[in-house]
C-alpha cells in the first residue's frame, strides 16, 4: 500500500493481486451508506460490472451502473453532459459518489464529472488497465478532449481511494498492456535509473505482468512523489509529461483512440531525445538506449507520416504551452529529467 499526503486530500492506494474481490469491503470502510454510480465502459462492464453491483448492494450502497462506450471519443464534453443527467435521474446528491473501473479514459471521464456535477462529490478509482494502474489513476488530474486538443478541459480533484488489482490486467488486450509499459520506461526514464535496470533484466511483456504488483508499485513510487511535491503541476511533476507534449500531438492528427496513447509517448520520447542529444541538451547514447527499450516491448518509434506544420499546430495547443513559450522535458541522464523552456517555435526542431 501507498499513502498519497497532501494538504487538502491524503489517500491510500491499495495494489495487491486479488483486491478487487473485496471491493464491498473497501468501498464500506471509505464511504458510508449512499448512492454510488459506478461508471465503466463498454469494455469492462461485461467482465465486472455484475460483480462490482452485487458487493456494493451487499454492503448496503444504492448502486447502478454506467456504461459508455469504449475507446478515447467518449472522453468528451458531449458524454459527460449524457452522464451528468443521468446521475440527476438517479437522484444523485453532493453527499453520494463515483466509482470510476476501468482505464485511463474512464478514470479521467468519470474524475472530471465527480469534481464538477453538483461542484464535486465523492470519487474512487478502480483501475483495470496497467496505463491506469501506473500512472493516471492517480494524482488527481481528471480531463476530457475537444477536436483541439487532448486533455484540454479538465480540473485537479484528487480521488479518496485507488484499489489496484494486477489480477485485473489478465483480460487486457497486449496492446493495451503495451500502452501501459510505454508509461513504465517514461517513469524510469526520468527518475529511476534502478527500475530501468529491472526492465531491461524482462525479456518481454508476458515477463513483465509476472512481476506486476511489484513493478507497479516501484512506477508510483515515481508519481508519488512529484505529486506531493508538486500537486498541481507547475513544477517538478511536469517531468512526467516525458515523450506527452509530442505524444499528445500525434494522438490528436491521428483520431484519438488510432494512435493509443501510449504508443504516442514511445514516439515522443524517442523525437524530442534525438534531436535533444543532437544538440547537446541529452548525452549521446541516450535516444538508442530508449530505442532499445521500447522495441523490447513491440512499441513504435518512428511516427507517422504527418507534415511539420500539422503537428506543430496540434503541439502548440498543448496546456505545457506558456504564452509563447513551451516547457519540454529532456534526459540528462537515463534516470535524470530536467525541465526546459523553450520558445514554442523552436519544438519544430525536435519534430523534423
Amino acid at each position: 500500500m501507498l499513502h498519497i499526503n497532501l494538504k487538502d486530500q491524503s489517500y491510500d492506494i491499495i495494489i495487491e493481486s486479488g483486491a478487487f474481490k473485496e471491493v464491498g469491503s473497501w468501498v464500506s470502510r471509505l464511504w458510508q451508506a449512499q448512492k454510488v454510480a459506478v461508471i465503466t465502459d463498454s469494455h469492462v462492464a461485461p467482465l465486472y460490472g455484475e460483480a462490482i453491483m452485487t458487493a456494493l448492494k451487499r454492503h448496503g450502497f444504492d448502486a447502478t451502473l454506467l456504461e459508455v462506450p469504449a475507446g478515447e471519443k467518449s472522453k468528451s464534453l458531449l458524454q459527460a453532459t449524457a452522464l451528468y443527467d443521468q446521475l440527476a435521474t438517479f437522484g444523485m446528491t453532493r453527499s453520494d459518489g463515483i466509482i470510476a473501473l476501468g482505464g485511463g479514459v474512464i478514470g479521467d471521464l468519470a474524475g472530471f464529472v465527480a469534481s464538477t456535477y453538483m461542484r464535486g462529490i465523492h470519487f474512487l478509482q478502480i483501475p483495470t488497465s496497467l496505463l491506469a494502474q501506473v500512472d493516471s489513476s492517480i494524482g488527481g488530474k481528471t480531463a476530457v478532449n475537444t477536436d483541439s486538443a487532448k486533455n484540454l478541459v479538465g480540473t485537479f480533484s484528487q480521488p479518496e481511494g485507488v484499489l489496484i488489482d494486477p489480477a485485473l490486467l489478465t483480460t487486457l488486450p497486449i496492446q493495451r498492456v503495451r500502452e501501459g509499459i510505454a508509461e513504465i520506461i517514461k517513469s524510469a526514464a526520468i527518475a529511476d535509473p534502478i527500475l530501468w535496470q529491472r526492465l531491461a533484466a524482462l525479456t518481454d511483456e508476458e515477463d513483465l505482468l509476472a512481476h506486476a504488483t511489484e513493478i507497479i508499485t516501484e512506477t508510483l513510487k515515481i508519481k508519488q512523489q512529484v505529486v506531493e511535491e508538486d500537486p498541481f503541476d507547475h513544477g517538478s511533476r511536469l517531468t512526467l509529461n516525458f515523450g506527452h507534449t509530442i505524444g499528445h500531438g500525434l494522438e490528436k492528427l491521428s483520431g484519438f483512440g488510432t494512435l493509443s496513447h501510449g504508443e504516442g509517448v514511445a514516439i515522443g520520447m524517442v523525437m524530442i531525445t534525438r534531436h535533444a542529444e543532437k544538440i547537446g541538451l541529452s548525452p549521446k547514447g541516450t535516444t538508442d538506449q530508449l530505442i532499445d527499450m521500447i522495441r523490447k516491448f513491440n512499441l513504435p518509434i518512428a511516427a507517422p507520416k504527418v507534415a511539420q506544420s500539422t503537428l506543430f499546430e496540434a503541439i502548440s495547443h498543448d496546456k505545457k504551452a506558456r504564452g509563447s513559450h513551451l516547457k519540454i522535458i529532456l534526459l540528462d541522464e537515463i534516470g535524470k529529467a530536467k525541465i526546459v523552456t523553450i520558445p514554442t517555435e523552436k519544438i519544430r526542431d525536435y519534430i523534423q
